[in-house]
């Protein structure tokens, strides 16, 4: 059995893909396994992947079911107890799986960690904002606004999905912020300061450019968490404050573009749930 599992999903990315596997394939740390799980893709990845034959796990889907079925693919057919997830259009530097096996020798109670990672933009280096700096170890308030967590640069035990489920595949956006609410509502998600990880955006066919009114998913995230959610007085307190405030601007959104219906929905949520809710 290898020591991590790392799981790329990807779908109609057949060359950045290939750089995705090749950064897996350099890393000095060798103690893994590389499965690949291809959403339904209609380009020319078989041919692109044929070099890694023997190398790489090529797991397939026949069509298109979204990234929380990739990734749950991929854990469901890992089987390390370490798992560490690599978007296709992001790459890890050599160190990276060395550097977070590591840190879970140095610390056996942590669960989960992940590394700092550097932003391309249109090809362009670009800092991240003060609001999109990670934090270390109590996260859960601080990630309710937006999401601090990348999966590129977590690795976690294979415990902690078997505890808190998997991604949500009913979640077509947003499935990484709802996991990770999951995880830091019951555990420390530990930073690793280091930059392991190159993450590239501003591409058309990301998540966040695919589909409008991102936060109706995240408000569904919140919801979900306020009814299955083991949370504290405290916790459950800062989810209900930033619930309404999702709500209030998306509902006054959807006001603005005449969806009557709509907006009333997400502007009467919020009362629905009150400090009985469970």
């Amino acid at each position: 059995m290898a020591a991590i599992s790392v799981i790329i999903p990807t779908f109609n990315r057949a060359a950045k893909v290939v750089r995705a596997i090749s950064s897996v394939l350099y890393q000095r740390f060798r103690d893994y396994e590389l499965i690949v799980v291809d959403d339904g893709s209609t380009d020319e990845i078989e041919k692109m992947l044929h070099p890694f034959k023997g190398r790489i796990r090529y797991v397939v889907h026949r069509v298109n079911q979204g990234v929380s079925a990739a990734r749950n693919t991929g854990i469901a057919a890992s089987t390390a107890p370490l798992i560490a997830f690599l978007d296709s259009d992001d790459y890890w530097l050599p160190e990276k799986l060395g550097v977070q096996t590591a840190f879970f020798d140095k610390n056996p109670d942590a669960v989960i960690c992940q590394t700092e990672e550097t932003w391309i933009r249109n090809g362009k280096r670009v800092n991240p904002g003060k609001r999109h700096l990670k934090p270390s170890g109590n996260i859960f308030e601080p990630s309710l606004a937006l999401c601090l967590v990348s999966p590129s640069a977590v690795m976690l035990k294979r415990a902690l999905l078997e505890e808190v489920g998997v991604f949500d595949e009913d979640l077509p956006a947003c499935e990484d912020y709802d996991l990770w609410l999951r995880i830091a509502c019951r555990y420390p998600v530990y930073l690793i300061r280091q930059s392991l990880v190159i993450k590239e955006g501003g591409h058309p066919d990301q998540l966040s450019g695919r589909y409008k009114g991102m936060d109706r998913f995240r408000i569904k995230a919140l919801v979900k968490l306020l009814r299955t959610g083991p949370l504290n007085a405290l916790q459950k307190k800062a989810v209900l404050e930033q619930l309404s405030r999702k709500c209030h601007i998306y509902g006054t959104g959807c006001l603005k573009r005449g969806k009557k219906n709509e907006a009333s929905y997400y502007l009467e949520l919020p009362s629905k749930f009150n400090s009985h809710t469970g």
